[in-house]
C-alpha cells in the first residue's frame, strides 16, 4: 500500500528553493497562487497605487526567482511568513534603487494577478485601518483557509461527491444556530441526523486541511499549534 509522504517534506521552504533553482514552475505557481494578495496588500497599504502595487508584486516574485535573494531563504529563520513579510519590507525599502515599472519582473507577468478583483478585495471594510503587518497576517491567514478550502473542495471532487460539497458548504461560514438541517436532509433525501453527521464530518476534515496548510509553513511539529493561535488571532482582528 503506498504511503503519504512527511507532513513537512513539502514545507513552503522547499517551494522557494525549487522555484529559485528553476527546478519547478509548479512550486512557484503554488506560491504566486496563496502569496500574491498579502504581498499586494501590504504594498497598497505602504501608499502605492493600485498600478504601482501590481507592477511590485510582480517585481517581488521575480526577485524571488533571483538566485542571489534566495540566500535570504534559509529555513532556520523559522516562520516562512515571517520570511516573506521581511523580504518584502527589504525589497520595497531597495525599490527606489531600481528602474521603474517595465524592469519589475523583467517585463514578465509572472504572478495571474487581476487587478480589479486585487482592488475590490483591498478595499474592503477595515482593511485601511490595519497595519502592514497586521493586514499581510490577516491575509496570510485567508490564504491558509482558501487553500484548504480547494483541497476541501478537490477531495469531495474527486471522490464524486462534489454536489454533497455544494450543499454543505455554507455551514463551514454559518454561525452558531444557522444551519437548516432539516433543508439540508431535504435536498439530500436523507434525515435530519445524517445531515448533522456530514457537516460534522466536513467542518472536522476542514480543520486538519487548515492545520495541514500552516503546517507547510513551519519546520516541525511543534511549531505548529502556535502558528494556528497566530491565525486565529489574525483572523478574530
Amino acid at each position: 500500500m503506498a504511503t503519504r509522504p512527511p507532513l513537512f517534506a513539502t514545507t513552503r521552504w522547499s517551494l522557494v528553493a525549487a522555484a529559485g533553482a528553476g527546478e519547478s514552475a509548479a512550486a512557484l505557481e503554488e506560491l504566486c497562487r496563496l502569496y500574491w494578495f498579502p504581498i499586494y496588500a501590504v504594498i497598497r497599504r505602504s501608499g502605492k497605487s493600485g498600478e504601482d502595487a501590481k507592477d511590485l508584486t510582480q517585481g517581488f516574485f521575480a526577485m524571488l526567482l533571483e538566485r542571489r535573494s534566495l540566500d535570504l531563504a534559509d529555513d532556520s529563520r523559522g516562520r516562512f511568513r515571517s520570511f516573506l513579510l521581511t523580504a518584502l519590507k527589504r525589497y520595497l525599502a531597495n525599490e527606489w534603487h531600481r528602474e521603474h515599472a517595465a524592469k519589475r519582473g523583467g517585463g514578465r507577468d509572472l504572478v495571474p494577478l487581476d487587478a480589479e478583483l486585487a482592488e475590490r478585495l483591498y478595499s474592503r471594510e477595515g482593511e485601511q485601518a490595519r497595519t502592514p503587518d497586521e493586514l499581510f497576517d490577516r491575509r496570510w491567514a485567508l490564504a491558509m483557509l482558501d487553500a484548504a478550502m480547494a483541497a476541501l473542495e478537490r477531495e469531495y471532487r474527486e471522490a464524486g461527491r462534489a454536489e454533497e460539497f455544494t450543499r454543505l458548504v455554507p455551514s463551514l461560514t454559518a454561525g452558531r444556530g444557522e444551519t437548516d438541517y432539516a433543508a439540508l436532509a431535504l435536498d439530500s433525501e436523507g434525515t435530519e441526523g445524517a445531515a448533522r453527521v456530514s457537516v460534522h464530518r466536513l467542518r472536522k476534515r476542514f480543520r486538519v486541511l487548515v492545520r495541514a496548510e500552516v503546517a507547510r509553513t513551519v519546520l516541525c511539529e511543534e511549531e505548529v499549534d502556535g502558528e494556528m493561535a497566530a491565525l486565529m488571532q489574525a483572523l478574530g482582528g
